[in-house]
């Protein structure tokens, strides 16, 4: 498949013009978080061909639409770090899970295949810390005695925006390394003291493809679709687990919605053998009393639809999709919380 690009944003702009004719209130605008794009585009054009109706997603990180939502410029804003219940409350924002993936380290070593090398949380963040600079580093060889691993200096390649992948990544490594926890921390926007930045998902594949030593982090579908030597980690178990529908699944497993207000549950590091340990779900914001109820309306309609419709492409992609149980106290929240819907 092609690599991701960023002119794929261009997407939602041709999916606007092929509806010309169609009032231009039919368009559903929303904003935010990367780590879901690739099912978000592929749900909208299953979506317009089905209904007419066009989504205008601008894919350009959770900060970014979560001070789109509350600055009203979109009808939802997208966000792969939950806002915590008092957030919430103060902005008038309702949340709930849209679909559920992982976020994967993915590497530029000469030689390295997709799925060969093995990591580990406290390693990453040694090498995003500045301490591990080499590749072939004692720490690295220990976990991969079969690779012959060379003498390239190590280049980081993290996320410039503020963005959910930032934070489940730091997230995970905070969880790993008291170290990187104490001075560097997990938000959607950190410092990150050494490294190459680069913007959005899309970004970061790309920088890491082009820069020989590089490590990255993506969510699983970019590593897929472009080919990249993603690497496996070790999990809280201590198990080796590879990314795929199935170890997501595992870290989803066992989360417990029901007693999540505001659906605020962060899935890194998930006990279970099988768990992959930088899991999280993206979820969507709209306003309890929305400023325009018809264009809510039609919002809920497509995420109705995309719940209803879109596990299959999902999958595809090595999504997870919600379970029938989640999705069903989501349509609660939508009757009780949101205003007129």
């Amino acid at each position: 498949m092609n690599a991701f690009h960023p002119k794929q944003l261009l997407w939602a702009v041709t999916a606007a013009v092929a509806l010309c004719g169609t009032a231009p209130a039919a368009d559903i605008s929303g904003a935010g978080a990367t780590f879901p794009y690739p099912i978000y585009s592929k749900w909208a054009d299953a979506y317009k061909t089905q209904t007419g109706i066009g989504l205008n997603y601008q894919s350009i990180g959770s900060g970014g639409g979560i001070k789109q939502i509350k600055a009203k410029t979109v009808t939802f804003g997208a966000s792969d770090m939950p806002l915590k219940p008092e957030d919430l409350k103060v902005s008038g924002l309702v949340q709930f899970p849209m679909i559920i993936g992982g976020v994967v380290p993915v590497v530029h070593v000469k030689g390295v295949e997709p799925g060969q090398m093995v990591l580990d949380g406290a390693t990453v963040a040694s090498m995003y810390m500045g301490e591990i600079t080499k590749w072939n580093d004692a720490r690295i060889k220990k976990l991969n005695p079969k690779l012959t691993l060379p003498d390239t200096a190590i280049a980081p390649v993290y996320r410039s925006d503020g963005s959910g992948t930032n934070f489940l990544f730091s997230d995970y490594l905070s969880k790993s390394s008291p170290k990187f926890k104490d001075s560097i921390g997990a938000n959607t926007s950190v410092q990150w003291p050494v490294g190459i930045g680069a913007k959005g998902n899309e970004g970061v594949a790309n920088m890491t493809t082009q820069t020989d030593g590089a490590i990255g982090y993506v969510e699983y579908a970019y590593a897929k679709q472009n080919k990249m030597a993603y690497a496996q980690l070790k999990n809280h178990d201590g198990k080796t687990v590879a990314p795929n529908a199935e170890s997501f699944q595992a870290a989803a497993g066992s989360a417990d919605w029901a007693h999540a207000p505001g659906y605020f549950l962060i899935l890194t590091d998930q006990p279970g053998a099988g768990s992959w340990p930088i899991t999280g779900a993206s979820f969507i914001l709209v306003y309890g009393t929305p400023p325009d109820p018809a264009a809510t309306g039609a919002a809920l309609k497509f995420f109705d639809w995309a719940y209803k419709n879109g596990g299959k492409m999902a999958a595809e992609l090595d999504y997870v999709p919600l379970p029938d149980k989640l999705i069903a106290q989501v349509r609660e929240t939508w009757k009780t919380q949101i205003k007129g819907m």
